[in-house]
């Protein structure tokens, strides 16, 4: 970005929001560095997961009709085609903002507890959110990409009367791994979800920002440490 342009935008944003929006993307980035990267990942309920997935696909090695398990990564598939297109249609509404600008101002001027927005700082925050989404629609995409593959790799693993058991045990460990990246991008993009939601509060004002950050960090972090679900999984 050009310098120039650098300073027009910092120019109409206030300290403040900077500090907010520090807040948010440093509280992501630490959260996504701890869950996915660090020693802690092998006992979130992700990591915890990822077990069961390898497990899922040695207990395929065992059986000849794999319908069950092309069923199940139909299943996953779906599940990224369905976020991926709520994502398009966020995008939307966020575009839809922008031609908006004159209308939600107004709306801002009406509302007694916020604060004054100028329009260049509305269409900075409108960015931001349309950014986000973007961001979940690609890792949406790459995860239904990465499910498919998995189901290729799926369909090459032999049948017991074909092969000996490692070749079937390497190649059904080769779709498991697959299929455990495929669920970390579908997990990125529902954390980007999660904190759009969390930025929404930075329409409101920094603080709301900050407040709606460690609001979305804290049932993140529940979710994948003391969660129900986990319990489960360590039982």
């Amino acid at each position: 970005m050009p310098a120039g342009a650098m300073d027009a935008i910092f120019s109409i944003i206030t300290a403040s929001d900077l500090v907010a929006l520090g807040f948010f993307i440093v509280a992501w980035l630490v959260f996504e560095a701890l869950v996915d990267y660090s020693g802690w990942r092998k006992t979130s309920l992700s990591g915890l997961m990822a077990i069961r997935r390898r497990e899922w696909m040695m207990t395929l090695v065992e059986r000849d009709l794999r319908m069950i398990d092309t069923a199940i990564v139909t299943g996953l598939q779906q599940g990224s085609a369905y976020f991926g297109s709520a994502s398009i249609l966020a995008i939307g509404g966020c575009l839809a903002l922008l031609s908006s600008a004159d209308a939600v101002l107004q709306i801002y001027r009406d509302i007694p507890f916020t604060e004054a927005v100028s329009r260049g700082v509305y269409e900075i925050k409108v960015f931001g959110l349309t950014t986000i989404f973007v961001y979940a629609f690609f890792k949406f995409g790459w995860a239904y990409r990465l499910f498919n593959y998995c189901s290729i790799l799926i369909g090459g693993v032999r049948h017991t009367q074909d092969s000996s058991y490692d070749e079937r045990r390497t190649a059904a460990l080769r779709a498991a791994e697959m299929n455990i990246i495929a669920s970390r991008h579908f997990t990125a993009g529902m954390r980007a979800i999660f904190f759009g939601l969390a930025y929404l509060g930075w329409f409101l004002g920094p603080w709301a920002l900050i407040v709606t950050t460690s609001f979305v960090i804290a049932v993140l972090v529940r979710r994948q440490y003391f969660s129900g679900a986990r319990r489960i999984l360590l039982d």
